[in-house]
C-alpha cells in the first residue's frame, strides 16, 4: 500500500510559498513597512473590497433599482 504525499512534499508548493514570501518581503521593503503590518493591511483591504462588492451586488437587484429610481423622482 503506497502512502499519499502531503501537499508540503510537492516541490511546486514549496517553490510557490518561497516566491510568495520573497514577494512579500520585497514589497514590505519597498514600502518601508514591517511584514506583519503589510499582512494585516492586506487583510483589511481585502475585507473592505469584499464588503463593497457584496453591497454593490445587492444594490443591482432589479426590484431595488426600481425602488431607488422611484424614490429619486418623488
Amino acid at each position: 500500500m503506497s502512502r499519499q504525499r502531503q501537499p508540503e512534499e510537492f516541490p511546486f508548493t514549496a517553490a510557490s510559498r518561497w516566491m510568495a514570501g520573497l514577494a512579500t518581503s520585497l514589497l514590505a521593503r519597498s514600502l518601508n513597512v514591517p511584514e506583519p503590518l503589510l499582512h494585516s493591511t492586506g487583510s483589511l483591504v481585502y475585507a473592505r473590497v469584499q464588503a463593497f462588492e457584496t453591497r454593490a451586488a445587492r444594490s443591482l437587484r432589479p426590484a431595488r433599482l426600481r425602488r431607488q429610481l422611484l424614490a429619486w423622482f418623488r
